[in-house]
């Protein structure tokens, strides 16, 4: 999952996590997590077996430090550390892919990555809408964004050792991460288009410090 941003007129695409959120909220650590593989579903089995899709590249975006942390297989267990220093890690479907991807690599350091305070996006746009939409979507809809390739460009990069690629792919998935859950928090909703292609915003309640205390 990987997109290139122009991002919302209100506020701009290049102002980033202290910019956009209230004063006071910026002390949390706020890790944006997304993660690409080696394997796709049809090698491993099946997407019930996503724990066998092995870690490619791993990209979080923090907060804090305003900056890009890139983790290859070889470094899985620098990514669980980094993960286990966030208040709140936030992606979208990393409960069910990104973690169900990384969680062998954490079970060999005796560590259940459900420890970790997570807010998935898909989850809550699921339970809030009786289905799901994907990341694109919302991207397109929200951010004026649009993916600048897919997940099967990022495995015939990895077959042809390409890792920059691949790190540059999914920083720019985090990227669109980042902001939407930011656009949501700042503004109270995220767009989408009906199947009937009628815009609508989605109410929501992403309040950083809310989800802390939530979880």
């Amino acid at each position: 999952m990987s997109e290139q941003l122009d991002l919302f007129a209100e506020p701009k695409k290049d102002k980033l996590d202290s910019e956009i959120v209230p004063k006071g909220s910026n002390a949390f650590r706020i890790l944006y997590f997304d993660l690409e593989t080696q394997k796709s579903a049809d090698d491993v089995g099946g997407w019930d077996k996503v724990h066998k899709m092995k870690l490619a590249v791993g990209v979080v975006w923090d907060s804090l430090e305003q900056k890009f942390f890139s983790y290859i297989e070889s470094e899985a267990s620098q990514l669980v550390e980094k993960l286990k220093t966030a208040d709140l890690v936030v992606g979208f479907n990393v409960a069910k892919f990104d973690y169900g991807v990384l969680q062998p690599y954490a079970t060999k350091m005796d560590f259940d990555l459900e420890e970790i305070t997570t807010f998935d996006m898909l989850i809550d746009i699921n339970k809030k809408l009786g289905h799901r939409l994907s990341l694109n979507h919302l991207a397109e809809n929200t951010l004026n964004a649009k993916k600048s390739a897919d997940g099967l460009v990022s495995l015939q990069w990895y077959k042809e050792g390409k890792i920059d690629k691949i790190i540059e792919y999914c920083k720019q998935d985090v990227e669109i991460t980042r902001d939407l859950f930011l656009y949501g928090e700042s503004h109270g909703y995220v767009k989408y288009s009906t199947r009937s292609g009628v815009a609508k915003d989605l109410q929501v309640d992403w309040e950083r410090a809310t989800l802390i205390s939530l979880s």
